[in-house]
């Protein structure tokens, strides 16, 4: 298991990434449309970890609903197991939460599943394969 990515949710993803770019000096993202999650992404690859800037492409996308509700700023973290599948039955037999039951389809084709915040202690908590 590791830290996959922190996903951040921002209101403009251009001005988003122009503030990154400052902060990490020679690394260019990788953007990407997820229309089933209604966001688009700009990815920042860390060596093994990733950040991901996340704006919203529609007014009932989970990430307009989290800025108006939040304002902007970290969304989720990610972790990277192997098996997604034995991830969850391990988390709901442990009496964890799933917001997803099943995996679906994430940014890079990657399949992801959510925690709820409720069991993880306000932080929404993503699994990735």
């Amino acid at each position: 298991m590791k830290i996959d990515h922190i996903g951040i949710a921002v209101k403009n993803l251009n001005d988003s990434v122009n503030t990154f770019k400052k902060i990490l000096p020679g690394i260019e993202p990788e953007f990407e449309e997820v229309s089933d999650q209604k966001v688009k992404v700009a990815v920042f690859h860390l060596g093994d970890s990733r950040i991901e800037l996340l704006e919203a492409t529609s007014l009932d996308s989970p990430i307009y609903k989290f800025i108006e509700k939040k304002g902007e700023g970290i969304h989720h973290i990610a972790l990277g197991v192997e098996n997604i599948e034995k991830s969850l039955d391990e988390y709901k037999n442990i009496g964890i939460i799933l917001i997803d039951e099943k995996p679906r389809e994430g940014a890079g084709g990657k399949k992801i599943a959510f925690l709820h915040p409720k069991s993880v202690n306000g932080i929404l908590t993503e699994i990735i394969e």
